[in-house]
C-alpha cells in the first residue's frame, strides 16, 4: 500500500498596469520612474494598454534595450493593444516599442525578484495549540490510513 502526500503551494501574483494606467504604453510616460516605484515578483503580470496601429511591445535583451534595437527580439508581445506578459523567472526583463518610439522613451526595464516567503501565521503558536493541531492532524491521518486499509481488505 502506498500513500501519496501532496502539498500545494499557492503563489500570489499581481497585475502591474505598465505606466500606471489603462492605456499608458505611449511616449508621454517615464517608464523608468514608474518601474522604480514598483516591486515585481516571479509570477506577476504586466499589462500593456496601447494603440496597436502606432505601437508594439518587444521583449529584448539588455543591449537591444540600451540601444533601441528592434530586430532580433526575444518575443513580440503585441496582440490586440491590451496585452499581458507574465514574469515567470526572477531576473531582469527588457521591453521596447519598435516603430521608432523606443528612441522617444518607450522602453521598460524591470527587475523581477523571487516570490517572498509566505507571511507568518496571524495567530501566535503556543505549545497548547501546537499539541491540539498535531492531535487533529494525527487523527485525520489515522482515519485516512484506516480507510485505505479497510478498502485493501475488501478488495
Amino acid at each position: 500500500m502506498y500513500v501519496t502526500v501532496m502539498m500545494i503551494i499557492e503563489v500570489e501574483s499581481s497585475l502591474h498596469r505598465v505606466g500606471g494606467g489603462k492605456y499608458n504604453w505611449n511616449p508621454d510616460v517615464n517608464f523608468s520612474d514608474w518601474a522604480n516605484h514598483q516591486r515585481f515578483y516571479s509570477g506577476d503580470w504586466l499589462f500593456f494598454g496601447f494603440d496597436r496601429t502606432n505601437h508594439n511591445i518587444l521583449q529584448v535583451n539588455k543591449t537591444s534595450y540600451e540601444n533601441c534595437i528592434d530586430s532580433d527580439f526575444i518575443f513580440n508581445i503585441t496582440r490586440g493593444g491590451r496585452d499581458v506578459f507574465q514574469l515567470l523567472e526572477p531576473k531582469p526583463y527588457y521591453f521596447i516599442c519598435g516603430k521608432g518610439y523606443c528612441l522617444k522613451g518607450m522602453k521598460l526595464a524591470v527587475n523581477v525578484l523571487p516570490q517572498p516567503p509566505p507571511s507568518a501565521p496571524a495567530v501566535p503558536i503556543t505549545p497548547a495549540s501546537t499539541a491540539t493541531t498535531i492531535t487533529i492532524l494525527s487523527a485525520a491521518f489515522t482515519a485516512i490510513l484506516t480507510a485505505f486499509t479497510f478498502k485493501a481488505f475488501i478488495f
